[in-house]
């Protein structure tokens, strides 16, 4: 079986768009802006056999605020500038209540089953604590980005960067 890193998209892979002292994903292609690092980031990562998946809630379609084109858009520019395997979508709002909308595990799962995946060997980075959620119950290791607003969520590792989290790990894989 494969193994995986599973990635957040939002304030992982691309910057998110504080606005008012709020932070928001990308609505246009013009607001989409990689994170420093991650094009190299996610080559050491395949280079050391991981699959490179996002897996992403974008409530924002449910909510009427970003059609489907822009989000594929931005999509294909993150797969044009990017080593990713996949990119799977949560279209759903909280109150849709589907089972692939992080805190819950199915793209997680859905992954699992379309790339034949060990998720007891896959990690995933995010960045909320809904992702730390969705990863450990699908059996993952943790590893959550530092932010001001994921203060009280308890991961497996708290890294300060998608550097650091691709560090920790490749040191982790050395240690197997």
């Amino acid at each position: 079986m494969k193994k995986a890193v599973f990635l957040d998209r939002d304030g992982v892979v691309n910057r998110l768009i504080a606005r008012n002292g709020e932070f928001f994903s990308p609505r246009q292609l013009s607001d989409l802006h990689i994170v420093e690092d991650a094009e190299n980031c996610l080559r050491r990562l395949q280079r050391a056999g991981f699959l490179n998946i996002v897996v992403t809630n974008q409530p924002e379609i449910a909510r009427g605020l970003l059609n489907r084109e822009t989000l594929d858009a931005i999509h294909r520019r993150l797969r044009a500038m990017l080593a990713l395997d996949g990119i799977l979508v949560c279209p759903h709002d909280d109150k849709d209540g589907c089972s692939c909308r992080k805190p819950k595990p199915g793209m997680l799962l859905a992954a699992a089953d379309q790339w034949e995946l060990d998720l007891a060997a896959s990690f995933l980075i995010g960045d909320r604590g809904k992702d730390v959620a969705a990863g450990r119950e699908a059996g993952c290791c943790t590893v959550l980005i530092d932010c001001p607003y994921n203060r009280d969520v308890r991961p497996d590792q708290r890294v300060g960067s998608l550097t650091e989290a691709v560090q920790f790990i490749l040191r982790s894989e050395a240690r197997i």
